[in-house]
């Protein structure tokens, strides 16, 4: 039974790959797996084991060259390289990657265009932020609807809920600077990231390993908008040094032109590199994510005390609450990057433990909060603040409270690690469907104050 589970997690794995090729159409992949299954259950007639007879049956799908090329650099200690690293036909390779980089470089430059004409366009400064995802990620999902090939039902399935956000928020009467607007702010991109999402996958919204390669292609796609910011902030300073130097100020040049246009674009290349450079950065993951996983208890387990010593509960600084907030997102966020990165083959080890020490701290400080915001509408009266971050810190709540549980379960060796993974992926629309919330009910619900 064990040989058979590892059997279909590594067709799992292989499935994945097949998945995001822009060359295989998602109504070949069952096919192509059934023919996977034939000539695994053959070869291991001939006496191979699974493993083995994976290995070489994947290396014999002579057009899965590119596929299985992939799959060996990032699994190289499966011993991939050996068995399915194959010579690479430069010609047809070559002019493949330079027709993506001209589409990626295109959207990239519409991207930019797009915002500055937003700019523009838009007389208040809110008004603009409102619209920013809808201006952005449009050519995000455009990029991934190419290399997908998405299919018209699936885009139609994308675009209408889309185009209903966007009359939503410029027909909403909204009060200015009024609390509804700013919400809609904040969680108009939380709707759109996951409707990019559904894009990303292909339409194929329902899988689990889907849903966790968007989660894996999230956290990849931070890391590398932190480098090229790294990089771009150190190139634009030397730029302006230089000419400060000879007395031009590039400022007004810096706020109307290169940031409009630079950040929105950095943001589609990135994603693009994270599509070509998986395995760079699939390196770098696991590091990442053991050293800020120690750390995060560490920050997590200082500030209890912090919450708990600030006085009555009613009294506690509201401006608190929102970074505590953001702080359990951000560790919602390392949870899950952790959990993309770990291999699901392997035991329980030492850092799992860490990992639920983590959840078990988050929950701490999330009872804490929850307890101080229940206390405070009590006392004060509900708000469109306070309702949003109760409902969030709920999500949150059920969702470590959850994936403690099952961490607790691997641990003990009561269930596979596989459990933890599917319970992430399978909550993660509850976030989405709460921003949607906020954004479309919320306004009315409180008068648009």
């Amino acid at each position: 039974m064990a040989g058979d589970a590892r059997l279909e997690a590594q067709i799992d794995q292989w499935r994945g790959y097949v998945r995001r090729r822009r060359a295989i159409s998602a109504a070949d992949v069952e096919e192509m797996e059934d023919h996977l299954r034939a000539q695994v259950d053959d070869l291991a007639a001939t006496g191979l084991d699974d493993d083995e007879a994976f290995l070489v049956a994947v290396k014999r799908m002579g057009n899965l060259d590119d596929v299985s090329r992939e799959f060996a650099r990032e699994h190289s200690e499966r011993l991939w390289k050996q068995l399915v690293l194959v010579p690479e036909p430069p010609v047809a390779a070559g002019a493949a990657r330079w027709r993506e980089l001209a589409v990626v470089l295109a959207l990239a430059v519409g991207a930019g265009l797009a915002v500055k004409v937003g700019i523009l366009a838009f007389d208040e400064e809110v008004t603009l932020m409102r619209n920013v995802g809808l201006l952005v990620l449009p050519f995000l999902a455009g990029y991934f609807a190419w290399k997908r090939r998405v299919t018209s039902r699936v885009a139609a399935a994308v675009l209408a809920p889309a185009v209903l956000l966007a009359v939503v928020i410029n027909v909403y009467p909204f009060a200015p600077g009024g609390s509804t607007e700013l919400l809609a702010v904040i969680h108009a991109p939380v709707v759109l990231w996951t409707l990019l999402g559904v894009v990303y996958m292909g339409g194929r919204w329902r899988s689990d390993a889907g849903r966790m390669d968007f989660v894996r292609f999230t956290g990849e796609l931070v890391v590398y908008m932190a480098l090229l910011a790294l990089g771009g902030g150190v190139l634009v300073g030397l730029t302006f040094g230089i000419f400060g130097m000879v007395g031009v100020d590039l400022e007004p040049i810096l706020e109307d032109w290169i940031m409009p246009l630079c950040v929105p674009g950095a943001l589609v290349v990135a994603a693009w590199l994270v599509e070509a450079k998986k395995s760079v950065v699939e390196n770098i993951a696991p590091v990442l994510t053991k050293v800020f996983t120690p750390l995060t208890i560490v920050m997590l387990l200082s500030v209890l005390p912090v919450l708990l010593g600030a006085g009555g509960l009613v009294d506690v600084d509201r401006g608190l609450l929102i970074l505590m907030d953001a702080i359990l997102v951000l560790v919602l966020c390392l949870l899950l990057y952790s959990i993309s990165a770990r291999d699901s083959l392997a035991p329980p080890g030492f850092f799992d433990v860490l990992q639920l020490v983590l959840v078990g701290a988050a929950l701490a400080v999330d009872g804490v909060m929850l307890t101080a915001m229940l206390t405070r509408i009590a006392e004060f009266g509900a708000s469109p603040n306070k309702v949003a971050a109760l409902g969030l810190n709920l999500v949150l709540l059920a969702h470590l409270v959850r994936s403690g549980w099952l961490a607790l379960r691997f641990l003990r060796g009561r269930s596979g690690f596989a459990a933890v993974e599917r319970w992430q992926t399978r909550y993660l629309p509850a976030y989405g469907i709460w921003a949607a919330v906020v954004v479309v009910v919320f306004p009315p619900l409180f008068g648009f104050a």
